[in-house]
């Protein structure tokens, strides 16, 4: 696997699919970022600005959105045991 870019734009939703994604594989930071910054109780408005590069101020939704998809997402991938072993996409 490729080395997954550190910090990646990201969608304003996640993927939703019931298989892991070349977008997976590409935000595999940004989903430990959000797992951890829940883990330490950071404000998902702070997380949103810095991690998603999504400002909550001025699109309060999209924020909102993105955030609530990505860590959704973060957590499904943690539990089908891929986010730190990698996703097993072959190129």
């Amino acid at each position: 696997m490729k080395e997954p870019p550190v910090d990646p734009d990201v969608a304003d939703v996640a993927p939703n699919e019931t298989a892991l994604t070349a977008y997976d594989e590409q935000h595999v930071v940004t989903y430990i970022r959000l797992l951890q910054a829940q883990g330490e109780g950071a404000d998902w408005r702070e997380v949103a600005r810095i991690v998603l590069h999504i400002d909550p101020e001025r699109e309060p939704d999209r924020a909102r959105n993105a955030y609530q998809s990505h860590l959704a997402r973060a957590k499904w991938v943690t539990e089908q045991g891929r986010l730190l072993r990698g996703t097993g996409l072959r190129s």
